[in-house]
């Protein structure tokens, strides 16, 4: 009797366990490619259909203290995905976020869904770079992923940097038809 309640407790452990984790990471979501895109000079053609248009308007003027972020962010490029992770052996997305800035003597929030509500809430087309982006990875409106906007290119195309469950940090494009599908909005904290 003893044995049979251990063993069930264990298994409730085990259970528990499992599900916090898989919890976590549904958390950063993924950056598995789903549409397929040529490069084309300097705009990417993405041959998929029923992309939202989530181009910026940016005049390309950024601030020294925004360069320092971008700097920092990309030192990381390569480092692989960790759930829980913040140091750069490996990150998950908000850990990611939380370091870059916190090395540019600015604290967010740990949790991405609590990154979401910092600062100021901006439309899609007035995103600069060192804003950002929020994304409902497993679909609805629940926040799940940040990333930061890296660049714009001369045709409004927002590219961003982020850690990936699958590729670690890595920048991506919201013209590509998962992150597309999956963006919710932008904030700007700095």
């Amino acid at each position: 009797m003893v044995s049979g309640l251990f063993e069930n407790t264990l298994r409730i452990k085990q259970l528990s366990v499992l599900l916090i984790a898989s919890a976590f990471v549904v958390s950063c979501g993924s950056s598995k490619k789903v549409s397929s895109s040529k490069k084309t000079n300097t705009k990417t053609v993405v041959k998929s259909e029923n992309l939202r248009k989530l181009d910026s308007k940016f005049d390309g003027k950024v601030s020294r203290s925004i360069t320092d972020v971008l700097k920092d962010a990309e030192k990381y490029l390569g480092t692989p995905y960790r759930f829980g992770g913040n140091t750069s052996s490996g990150f998950d997305c908000s850990g990611f976020t939380v370091k870059v800035f916190e090395e540019n003597d600015f604290n967010l929030p740990r949790r991405s869904s609590d990154q979401a509500v910092a600062g100021q809430n901006i439309d899609i087309r007035d995103v600069k770079p060192g804003d950002l982006l929020f994304f409902a990875t497993a679909g609805g409106s629940r926040v799940s992923h940040v990333g930061i906007v890296h660049d714009i290119g001369a045709d409004g195309e927002v590219k961003f940097i982020h850690a990936s469950t699958s590729k670690g940090v890595v920048i991506s494009s919201l013209n590509e038809k998962y992150w597309n599908k999956a963006y919710l909005h932008a904030q700007r904290v700095l």
